[in-house]
C-alpha cells in the first residue's frame, strides 16, 4: 500500500469495532481524508488523544482500498486540549469543523484554502485573541466566501447599484437596494451590516468595538445564510455560546 505523510486537521471520530475509530481529518495537500486509527479506543494507546476533533497534528497513513489507515501521529498543536476547557470555546470550534466537513464535500478534493482557514481560526480561538462567537462568524463568511458564497455587504446583490443599502436577503446573495428588495427581506441596522463587512475582511478593531446586539443580529444572517447555501443543517449552531 502507498504510504504518504500530511499536516492534519481532525473533524470529527466514529467508533469502528471495540477498539478502533474512523477519523475524518481535513489535511493540507490531500483534502478532506478518512481513515482507520487501530487501537486508538484502548486505555493503552499512545495517540488516542492525538486523534480527537481540533488536534492539528503530522499524520502518516497507508492507503487503502476504501479507508486509509493510519500509521503513526505526531502533534503539531494541541488545539482540542485548550478548546475543551471553556464551553463556548468548544461549541464555537465544533461548528467550524462541522462546516469545514460539509463545505469539503468530497474526499481528495484540493481543499489548500479551507485548512488554511481552519486552521488559523482554531488557533485564534485556542489563544482567546477574539470573542469565540466573533471568531466563528468570521470564519463563516470567509469559508462560504471561499467556497464561491461570498456575500455582499454593500453593492446590491441583485443589480450591482452602490450601497450602502438597508436591505438584506439570504437567497439572494445579501444586501439589495430598494427597488430589488422582496417582500419580508430583513433590514439589519448600519452597524450590523459594518460589522459583517469587517467579519468578512479580518477588521477586528471593528468586530471587537462591535456591541452584543449588533453581534447577536450578524450572527443570525451569518447562519442563516451559510445553511442556505451548503443546502443542509449545521446542528453545531445551535449550540454556540452567545452570551
Amino acid at each position: 500500500m502507498p504510504l504518504y505523510r500530511d499536516d492534519a486537521i481532525v473533524l470529527r471520530t466514529h467508533k469502528l469495532g471495540e477498539a478502533d475509530r474512523i477519523v475524518t481529518m481535513l489535511t493540507r495537500r490531500h483534502g478532506k481524508v478518512r481513515a482507520v486509527a487501530k487501537g486508538v479506543r484502548r486505555t493503552s494507546s499512545r495517540i488516542g488523544s492525538r486523534m480527537e476533533p481540533f488536534m492539528l497534528v503530522d499524520v502518516q497513513l497507508y492507503e487503502g482500498r476504501n479507508l486509509d489507515v493510519v500509521s503513526q501521529v505526531e502533534t503539531k498543536e494541541p488545539y482540542a486540549r485548550r478548546i475543551a476547557e471553556d464551553y463556548a470555546l468548544f461549541t464555537a470550534a465544533t461548528a467550524m469543523v462541522e462546516t469545514a466537513d460539509k463545505l469539503v464535500d468530497h474526499e481528495r478534493e484540493p481543499a489548500w484554502g479551507q485548512y488554511r482557514l481552519l486552521h488559523g481560526a482554531l488557533g485564534a480561538l485556542s489563544r482567546r485573541e477574539h470573542d469565540a462567537s466573533l471568531v466563528l462568524d468570521s470564519f463563516l463568511l470567509r469559508s462560504m466566501a471561499l467556497a464561491g458564497y461570498e456575500p455582499s455587504f454593500s453593492d446590491c446583490a441583485s443589480c450591482g447599484r452602490p450601497g450602502p443599502h438597508r436591505a438584506f436577503v439570504v437567497g439572494g446573495g445579501g444586501a439589495v437596494c430598494e427597488t430589488c428588495r422582496p417582500p419580508g427581506a430583513a433590514a439589519p441596522a448600519p452597524e450590523t451590516f459594518s460589522l459583517l463587512e469587517a467579519l468578512l475582511s479580518g477588521d477586528w478593531s471593528v468586530a471587537d468595538a462591535s456591541e452584543v446586539r449588533h453581534r447577536r443580529d450578524a450572527a443570525g444572517l451569518i447562519a442563516a445564510y451559510a445553511q442556505f447555501h451548503l443546502e443542509r443543517k449545521v446542528r453545531s449552531l445551535g449550540h454556540v455560546d452567545r452570551s
